[in-house]
């Protein structure tokens, strides 16, 4: 039986090497923040999870690992019954992560001096695995429409892939930090752009498993052509909170990218992932639904509430229309402040570590990122405290 379904615990996570926890003053920030910015969950994980690795360090030799077909499966069972999606066992590619999966993928497709396409605003190693690999950023910015919801601008999108000639586009599929799911007919604009120009797709999908409005489309399952240009990023760490396990599950159907993508990797030296990792991953995949279950209907209360709250005691801020992830994403241009000063006011004032809206590209300036992952308690101190350092007699 399922022993870990109380997220109203709050458990101290401090002195635990916790990245959330135990590295604000390293990292320029006062020690009393409250931090609400990394993606991962204040919660525990299965109970299963915590059993199999225990099980798995009473045995006491923690050797070179690898996976069984067994493995697979899990995976492949998840993607089909949840999302609709097939693949076989040797399209299958395990990564450490995804976004050492992304810089592979730069590697790979593309040399030094061609182009990488993103939407910005978007999450932040996507940039820089471009940059630091000597490769060429294009961005086509996402439209805030009067619907408070973000759009693909297709038209500037398609100018600029032949402008600079793009190699290669990461797609965000759901979008974080803006919250989209976006629809089978947005895929398929954004898919036959890509199939017009020759632009191999990597789809990361990490938080597939957090969609709470319309339904999570895999970008390579559309059509077998999409298939065959797509790279699919999954992982359990959002899904699971595993994200410390290093284990990331990568998709590719097409045996010639498949092999340029592996030779990339054996380039970098890198084989065997950790074997802690790949017992929770499996097990996760096998028995940690009821987990999930619970904790996404948690979730998605969370995101109410921060919604109920911000339009109570915060009207000038304004939260974007929430589809997916556990990411929330606010708008404070309102108050007329800029990028440095209001994230001085987040940090200094309110006393609170979130992710500041421009690192996420030019068009993030003006928001922030706040997790909603973690108890109750701690969001309702967290909003507490944006309340205070925004009221006009602070």
């Amino acid at each position: 039986m399922e022993r870990n379904l109380n997220f109203d615990e709050i458990i101290d996570r401090r002195n635990t090497l916790s990245l959330k926890y135990d590295f604000a003053e390293r990292r320029g920030k006062p020690a009393d923040v409250l931090p609400l910015w990394v993606a991962d969950m204040d919660f525990k994980v299965s109970s299963y999870i915590q059993d199999a690795l225990q099980e798995a360090v009473s045995h006491g030799i923690f050797g070179y690992s690898d996976t069984l077909t067994p493995y697979y499966e899990t995976i492949s069972n998840h993607f089909k019954k949840k999302h609709g999606y097939h693949f076989d066992e040797d399209d299958l590619v395990k990564t450490p992560g995804i976004v050492f999966a992304l810089a592979m993928a730069v590697k790979a497709f593309t040399r030094v001096g061609e182009s990488v396409i993103i939407l910005q605003p978007v999450y932040y190693p996507f940039s820089e695995v471009i940059l630091d690999n000597d490769r060429n950023l294009v961005s086509s910015t996402l439209v805030l429409g009067d619907d408070n919801r973000y759009h693909i601008d297709f038209e500037d999108f398609e100018r600029k892939i032949v402008e600079n000639n793009v190699r290669l586009f990461f797609l965000c599929n759901p979008h974080n930090p803006v919250a989209r799911v976006w629809s089978k007919d947005e895929l398929l604009k954004l898919g036959d752009i890509c199939l017009r120009n020759n632009v191999i797709v990597v789809s990361d999908e990490i938080h597939k498993d957090f969609t709470f409005v319309g339904e999570h489309t895999v970008f390579a399952s559309l059509s077998p052509e999409l298939d065959n240009i797509t790279i699919t990023c999954s992982s359990p760490s959002k899904t699971f909170n595993l994200a410390g396990g290093q284990v990331s599950n990568i998709i590719i159907r097409n045996p010639e990218l498949r092999k340029r993508f592996r030779h990339e990797i054996d380039g970098a030296g890198y084989s065997q992932l950790n074997v802690f990792g790949l017992v929770a991953t499996q097990t996760a995949y096998e028995k940690g639904h009821v987990w999930y279950n619970a904790m996404i209907d948690y979730v998605r209360r969370n995101i109410e509430f921060t919604r109920q709250y911000i339009e109570r005691n915060l009207p000038k801020v304004r939260m974007i229309n929430h589809e997916a992830t556990y990411l929330v994403w606010l708008d404070f241009r309102a108050y007329g402040l800029s990028p440095k000063d209001l994230d001085s006011l987040i940090i200094n004032k309110a006393k609170l570590w979130l992710d500041s809206g421009r690192i996420f590209g030019k068009s993030g300036e003006g928001f922030q990122r706040i997790n909603v992952a973690c108890p109750r308690a701690v969001l309702t101190e967290a909003l507490g405290r944006l309340k205070k350092a925004l009221s006009p007699t602070s």
